[in-house]
């Protein structure tokens, strides 16, 4: 049975990368933009539900709201060829349109506001699911609609849908330059603490990074929204194909997200895609591709669509990597350049844990033309980011300490008497920032039972925070080896030793007491209430596989 995700598009950002993710997903399906299906894809064997459903008339709808508190994205998407794509039951906006005006509290107090109106919406969408796993929030951090009424949204589904996924595209804005919104750090940090307290998992996308991709490695001078929407959609697209060309692993978003995600505020994702080309370009700048070439290529900085500034001082490690192959591809082909990464040691990754690359090999669409034999995306959780969250901390502690622009927020209700809710996100953030740091070092395993962080990360005026128990799984995670399947499925390959262990799903309840010895999380991820109730995932039986050096794994 498949497993629906619902999008929730909020903001201009948010409904202009969700729209380009659907028009990526009408073509990889065969789908026309008015959701008619193609006579050529009619005997696909692609999985369409976990993204569309049919209307009476066989229109493939989306499962997607679209959420804007001013008309002008939303219209235009109304105007465009795909008009009667959507359920116009799923379109929201209010009846006024004025906007948030680039403020958070504005975004969030409208929230609290329409709050029935738009959760008809989300509830109705829901129960026409079969088995919903979760939802997908696209949106801004920096502007007020997607930052402000995205964090109201965050918390009010985390509330009301506590065992479901909520996985976020959340776009960060460009650190490079002075900013068209003055409180754009204000916003960023208010949103970055909702982020932190209630998605399960953050996909990270910095226009900084995009932008410089754009120009450097797609060969375009002045990149315009839409090109850098394309790479955003393209992403989108690609971490999302497992799910909808499925096979025995990797074919839900628990299934994903697990292996990522050790610890729950270590949520936040980096990414990087090879080849890439422009919209209308027929030919990728990459002429030839390997297996080989992709793997390395996704490990390059310059391919991270995550801008940061390298610290001299720390040595950033990866916490875990999950690299989705789509292309002609054979399972030796994989063992082959793992093995020649792991001889160069082109990553280098936690002490505490598997110094592992996972692999999930993907079908591509039969139905879009390819001048490329192999493509990959890689899902990266590393401790770097915590860079970019420092950077946000710093702009915002020269505004605070200045106190400039806070009459724009204490005209809202929730600023009115006291700001404390700035302080509140400014510590949680921090304690983020301290634990990603924490997690450089093997101590990690035992980080939070000894009641303070280490040094913490110099992010202008704030001060470390002591770190608090680990509340979901324990006072630290044990190292491990994470699941792996057979040929040609899903795969996860040790980097400094040959053989690879295998393991039941981090999230599955029964198995988690029993292989403790063998999970990315300590035994306290066993009890944890929500992550396993929200799941649903069952232990998968796993095959053993010849292994390139001998034995099996």
């Amino acid at each position: 049975m498949p497993r629906e995700l619902i999008t929730l598009q909020v903001g201009q950002c948010g409904n202009q990368i969700g729209h380009e993710f659907w028009k990526q997903l009408l073509r990889e399906h065969g789908i026309r933009p008015d959701g008619i299906l193609e006579e050529f894809a009619v005997d696909g064997t692609d999985r369409k539900d976990v993204f569309f459903y049919q209307a009476d008339d066989q229109h493939y709808i989306p499962r997607s709201v679209l959420i804007d508190l001013e008309p002008r994205v939303i219209e235009r998407i109304n105007k465009s060829a795909y008009k009667n794509l959507y359920n116009p039951e799923n379109v929201w906006m209010p009846k006024d349109g004025g906007g948030a005006g680039n403020n958070w509290a504005s975004g969030f107090a409208q929230g609290e506001k329409y709050n029935e109106e738009m959760f008809d919406i989300i509830d109705r969408e829901a129960d026409g699911s079969d088995s919903l796993e979760g939802f997908m929030l696209c949106h801004s951090v920096a502007g007020g609609t997607g930052s402000g009424l995205g964090s109201f949204l965050l918390e009010r589904i985390a509330d009301r849908y506590p065992k479901k996924l909520l996985q976020t595209y959340s776009v960060f804005p460009n650190q490079e330059g002075a900013s068209d919104v003055a409180v754009q750090p204000y916003n960023s940090l208010l949103t970055m603490k909702r982020l932190t307290q209630n998605a399960d998992a953050v996909v990270v996308l910095d226009n900084t990074a995009l932008n410089k991709i754009a120009v450097e490695r797609m060969r375009v001078e002045q990149p315009d929204i839409e090109q850098v929407n394309t790479l955003v959609s393209t992403v989108m697209a690609a971490s999302t194909a497992t799910l909808r060309y499925p096979r025995y692993m990797n074919n839900d978003l628990i299934g994903l997200i697990a292996a990522l995600i050790p610890t729950p505020r270590l949520h936040f994702l980096m990414t990087g895609y090879t080849p890439l080309k422009s919209p209308g370009q027929v030919e990728a700048n990459i002429r030839k591709t390997s297996v080989l070439d992709v793997m390395r290529r996704l490990l390059q900085p310059q391919n991270m669509m995550v801008s940061i500034k390298r610290d001299r001082h720390r040595e950033h490690k990866y916490i875990s990597v999950l690299n989705i192959i789509q292309g002609e591809v054979d399972a030796t082909q994989i063992h082959k350049s793992l093995l020649r990464i792991r001889e160069r040691r082109t990553a280098k990754f936690i002490d505490w844990g598997p110094a592992s690359i996972q692999v999930a090999l993907s079908e591509r669409s039969p139905y879009v033309p390819e001048t490329t034999r192999v493509s990959g995306l890689m899902l990266a959780n590393n401790t770097s980011i915590s860079q970019l969250f420092a950077t946000t901390a710093k702009q915002y502690d020269l505004l605070r300490k200045r106190k400039a622009y806070l009459d724009h927020f204490t005209k809202q209700p929730m600023f009115k008497d006291d700001l404390t809710e700035f302080d509140s996100s400014r510590e949680v953030i921090q304690q983020l920032m301290d634990e990603y740091l924490a997690a450089e070092s093997a101590s990690y395993v035992t980080y939070g039972s000894r009641g303070a962080a280490p040094s913490a990360i110099s992010a202008g005026d704030g001060a470390a925070a002591a770190a608090p128990p680990l509340s979901r799984y324990g006072g630290g995670a044990a190292a491990a080896a994470p699941s792996v399947s057979g040929l040609g499925r899903s795969a996860t390959y040790g980097i400094p030793e040959a053989s690879v262990g295998a393991s039941a799903s981090r999230y599955d309840a029964g198995a988690a007491a029993s292989a403790m010895h063998a999970s990315h999380v300590g035994v306290e991820d066993a009890r944890d209430p929500r992550m396993h109730a929200r799941s649903g995932y069952d232990a998968r039986s796993y095959e053993s596989y010849p292994h390139p050096d001998g034995g099996s794994a």
